[in-house]
């Protein structure tokens, strides 16, 4: 049992509502809303949270009470009328019977969100200044406006109390338009809304005492704002607490959910969002500074990562609450494990922002390494056992190889697992040895774990033969050999080197060095980081029309900040050409992708990223004599049916991960889950 685990499991009443334990998920916006509603994937997301044992469970992270805060652009959910109260009433009953609270977020998104959706309203504000983030231009609000913005969030919260759910929060956070008013960063205002930080307070206690009216004293409403916003025309870490105090004083508020930063552009939304690339709990000290002087329940949620963290959190006094969001979006059954003294299977949030990065693009919320999570209708958290024991040979033991052994294993197949290196990780160690990426070893260390302790035979260092593969006379071979790095089709390619060559030690550049990308992923940018770091002078290159363009919010701008910071040149829209020797230096030949000029570079070395080919040679040698010339049935694959092919005379060839084709970590683990689960 982890130390002070006793503060995490003692329940929590606020007004009459007891929360069984001090765990809680912040609202968030997983993208999974539907027609503005939460509907079955939504319900089943926070479901599994509760039968995982979480004490409070909230949704709906910046769900809109107006219909100029659209909810289209994050798949988000609209409470703006009364047809979403049989949804929550569904959603609560699921929750509820699984003994968890459910809460919602209220927001109006103000300037933060988009005109062009939804009902093509224009966007709204304290006073007309643009919005980095969202990049429209809002128009400044009317008494009109306030009126009825404030009459919008009382409408709201009713709906939430006759949809069952157990309380609210409204956002003061992340620049939504209640702290827009607050901000002087946004609010301009020469009335009595604006000016003094007491007529910037005017609009969000309206909201509330029109809240309250709504509902009355017994509902459970709290607030989400930030300690100290983080940006020098911001609100300060004293603004924060003037405000904190003064609605808690008033007894506008039930709870205080308290971040550190803002969101309104590219590097404030990374700092309000920490990454792998900051500590735990890196904010922590702001919320216990409201908490010394407020008599209502602190919450706090920002890269609390493990249950450690988090109850030292709550038993040195610092929160009342410790949310753990994305380490639930990794594991949602984290707290039952701890409860059942199983802290060594919880699988731990690495910070990546895999999930958080796909919302910002359009996405939908996944978990790098669980990918269960956001598919409970399809997917199962906790594997069932087959009906039939089989033998399985897994071949590589890199994530996708790992997660298809666990699978097997907790199915009660026999596995044998073979890895050609002499340890496990595949390119997730390469990865890792990137300046602040290291985190990622996380994943493969919880999996090779996991199949140890389930009784996988593991062979280390032992690369398998077809010879190695038909001894163990297999029912099921999964191919899991990963990817080799692409040369590309450059020119002279045998010239350069690759990012796995720099990042594994196997060359060392010095002087001047040219990376050119052509994935937009992480492995250049984290390569040009590590070359600069050790002196050498960097461009870095690519086709694309932006540095690490495949790289989302939360980490793109960590990598822009440190490639600034250490003086490498940044050239986008540049394609590699040719690369020649010219006495003991090297040309490069560059081609602009949308002049067609030509330039040349002259440097000391040259490292490319033009992605993976598969190491498929196993696989092409064992095809012939598989039951199913190593065909994967995608049709039962999609459908969640196992392959047609188990328990035929013979063995089932499969591929997982990049030994199909080079993507990610995620598409590894979520190949071989959907392949193995009914295996």
């Amino acid at each position: 049992m982890i130390a002070n685990a006793e503060a995490l499991l003692k329940p929590l009443t606020i007004k009459g509502l007891t929360i069984r334990n001090r765990v809680m998920s912040t609202s968030h916006a997983p993208g999974y809303g539907k027609d503005g509603k939460p509907q079955e994937r939504y319900q089943l997301y926070h479901m599994e949270k509760a039968k995982g044992g979480i004490g409070l469970t909230m949704f709906g992270g910046s769900s809109s009470v107006a219909i100029d805060s659209p909810a289209a652009p994050w798949n988000q959910i609209s409470v703006a009328d009364d047809s979403v109260i049989p949804y929550f009433q569904q959603f609560s009953e699921r929750v509820h019977a699984h003994g968890a609270k459910l809460m919602i977020q209220l927001t109006h998104m103000g300037r933060r969100t988009k005109w062009d959706t939804e009902n093509w309203f224009p966007t709204l504000a304290p006073s007309v200044r643009r919005e980095p983030a969202s990049r429209t231009i809002p128009r400044a609000m009317d008494r009109h406006d306030i009126r009825r913005v404030v009459k919008a969030f009382a409408d709201a919260v009713r709906r939430c109390k006759e949809g069952e759910l157990d309380g609210c929060e409204i956002s003061g956070a992340h620049g939504h338009l209640i702290d827009q008013f607050w901000s002087p960063s946004v609010n301009q205002r020469s009335d009595e809304y604006g000016g003094s930080l007491e007529n910037r307070m005017r609009f969000g206690i309206e909201i509330l005492e029109a809240m309250r009216e709504a509902v009355g004293p017994d509902y459970v409403i709290g607030m989400r704002m930030s300690g100290d916003e983080m940006i020098a025309d911001g609100l300060s870490h004293e603004d924060c607490v003037a405000i904190a105090a003064e609605y808690a004083g008033r007894g506008l508020v039930d709870f205080l959910n308290i971040l550190g930063g803002q969101a309104r552009d590219e590097m404030s939304h990374a700092v309000s969002l920490p990454n792998m690339s900051f500590p735990v709990a890196p904010f922590l000290f702001l919320p216990s500074a409201i908490k010394r002087e407020v008599d209502v329940p602190i919450f706090h949620a920002q890269r609390v990562t493990d249950l450690a963290t988090g109850a030292r959190a709550v038993a040195e006094g610092h929160v009342d609450m410790i949310a753990m969001t994305r380490a639930h979006i990794a594991d949602p059954h984290l707290v039952k494990k701890l409860m059942e003294g199983r802290d060594d299977d919880i699988r731990q949030c690495v910070g990546a922002g895999y999930c958080i990065d796909r919302i910002y693009v359009g996405g939908d919320a996944l978990c790098l390494q669980n990918a269960a999570t956001g598919r409970e209708a399809t997917m199962p958290h906790v594997i069932p056992k087959a009906d039939v024991a089989r033998t399985v040979v897994v071949v590589g033991a890199g994530p996708g190889g790992l997660e298809a052994a666990r699978v097997c294993a907790e199915r009660g197949h026999k596995v044998v697992l073979f890895e050609k290196e002499n340890i496990a990780g595949g390119q997730v160690n390469i990865a890792a040895k990137a300046t602040w990426r290291e985190a990622l070893s996380g994943i493969p260390r919880w999996l090779f774990a996991q199949v140890a302790k389930k009784g996988v035979d593991i062979r280390l260092g032992r690369e398998a033969t077809p010879a190695d593969v038909l001894a163990e006379n297999p029912d099921v071979v999964i191919m899991a050999t990963g990817g080799r790095p692409n040369p590309g089709p450059v020119k002279g390619h045998e010239h350069a080197v690759s990012t796995w060559d720099v990042l594994a030690g196997k060359v060392e550049p010095t002087g001047s060095v040219l990376v050119y990308d052509e994935i937009g992923g992480h492995n250049a940018a984290s390569t040009a980081e590590v070359l600069a770091k050790r002196g050498c002078l960097v461009e870095l290159a690519t086709h694309d029309l932006q540095i690490a363009q495949e790289v989302g919010t939360t980490n793109k701008p960590v990598h822009l900040r440190e490639l600034y910071k250490l003086g490498t040149v940044l050239t986008p829209n540049m394609e590699l050409i040719e690369i020649y020797p010219e006495g003991n230096r090297l040309v490069a030949a560059l081609r602009n992708t949308m002049t067609e000029a030509e330039e040349e570079r002259v440097i000391d070395r040259v490292v490319v990223d033009h992605g993976t080919l598969p190491v498929d040679g196993l696989f092409e040698a064992l095809r012939g004599q598989s039951v199913n010339d190593g065909e994967t049935d995608l049709d039962a694959m999609v459908d969640g049916r196992p392959q047609r092919w188990t328990g035929q005379p013979g063995f089932a060839l499969y591929r997982v991960g990049d030994a199909w084709t080079g993507r990610n970590i995620h598409a590894a683990l979520y190949d071989a889950l959907r392949l193995c689960k009914d295996l």
